[in-house]
């Protein structure tokens, strides 16, 4: 086996046309408190999901698969670093060192009629600026929808159901993607209607080796009889694992698309991209990190690392400075763009069939219920 070698690449290296493909992250985490068990994702009747993982020995014969629980999906990590850009995730209020980062607050009526009451932002909604909230929000009176159509320069074919995007068309979609929510290009978006799909940057994914179910029971207690669930008898399922890795995957490639010559996204704003996921990445690993109730781990280790796994990169050497990777956009004095969305409208009563209409044309289940990935 090669030994690695040791490399200390700085953001511009990483980002230079003869620069990697991408950048690894490899975490290896701890139950905290020294816990045998953790509580992976899961979802009812189908608990969690363990497969069997094909394994070679030294000399490349098959050897008796491992197994191995999916503790946290792809979409499941982005909801989770996303949290991270807040200092309190629940009142939405934003990590000081993101100052100055675009996103979209989609807001309403409050008790006096004026459009202050948060509802959501693109950093926390499962599609992101694509969302409906945003989408059907009103910005610059029409809504971000149409804003959005109008910037990104695409051809209307049929109204409001076809439409026809050009190579060209790609490099101010990015552009314009960028200035309402960098975010959105981190994590990937989908615009179903329009067919404009943007892939992830980041990927990650929480998986432990070596895996076995662990279950347990537990009963409710009803002792005044005011509740209609009785007292049932539930199943509880965690795990044990020799491991418990995070691999953390930045497409550079991907990232070095997003702008070539004057066309698209310059350097300033292609490094703001890959500091803001490096950012993401480090504050999850800087301290124990509660994925959910049961699963409250720690990182015991890391690396970094490139496609072909035998250069260790030094982080240090990066020269990460998220503000400074801000203030290089010019974004300007008010970054953070409010869409209107009205009270009566949004808090309207819905039926289940016009909730499913409403998923279907927005392109499927919310990512925060693990959607398609984008």
């Amino acid at each position: 086996m090669n030994t690695p070698t040791p490399h200390s690449l700085t953001i511009s290296q990483l980002l230079a046309s003869d620069g990697p493909a991408c950048l690894i992250i490899k975490a290896q985490f701890d139950p905290l408190g020294d816990q045998d068990r953790f509580q992976p994702a899961g979802f009812p009747e189908m608990g969690h999901v363990i497969y069997d993982a094909p394994r070679t020995d030294e000399k490349g014969n098959s050897t008796a698969p491992e197994k191995v629980c999916m503790v946290d999906s792809a979409a499941s990590m982005a909801n989770h670093l996303e949290t991270l850009c807040f200092t309190n995730p629940a009142a939405a209020i934003l990590h000081p060192d993101l100052n100055g980062l675009p996103y979209v607050r989609c807001v309403t009526d409050d008790a006096n009629g004026q459009h202050t009451r948060l509802i959501c932002t693109t950093l926390t909604e499962g599609h992101r600026i694509a969302s409906d909230y945003f989408l059907r929000g009103r910005l610059n009176n029409r809504s971000l929808r149409e804003e959005l159509r109008h910037q990104f320069g695409i051809v209307e074919i049929s109204r409001d159901e076809t439409y026809f995007i050009t190579p060209e068309n790609w490099w101010t979609i990015y552009g314009t993607i960028f200035r309402y929510d960098p975010n959105s290009l981190v994590h990937g978006v989908l615009f179903a209607k329009e067919q404009i799909k943007v892939s992830r940057l980041l990927t990650a994914h929480l998986e432990a080796f070596g895996a076995a179910r662990v279950g347990s029971a537990g009963v409710k207690f009803d002792r005044l009889g005011k509740t209609t669930s009785g007292q049932p008898i539930f199943s509880k399922d965690e795990e044990t694992a020799h491991r418990i890795e995070a691999i953390f995957l930045i497409d550079l490639g991907l990232l070095r698309s997003y702008g070539h010559d004057v066309n698209g996204l310059n350097g300033s704003q292609k490094r703001l991209l890959l500091e803001l996921a490096l950012w993401k990445v480090q504050r999850m690993l800087a301290t124990p990190f509660r994925f959910r109730s049961g699963c409250h781990l720690r990182c015991v280790n890391r690396h970094y690392t490139t496609e072909d796994e035998t250069v260790v990169l030094n982080p240090e050497a990066f020269g990460l400075d998220i503000q400074a990777a801000i203030r290089a956009c010019n974004f300007g004095e008010n970054p953070v763009n409010d869409v209107y969305y009205p009270a009566n409208e949004l808090f309207t009563p819905q039926t289940a069939s016009d909730v499913v209409a409403a998923e279907t044309s927005s392109g499927g289940t919310e990512e925060k219920s693990d959607q398609p990935e984008a």
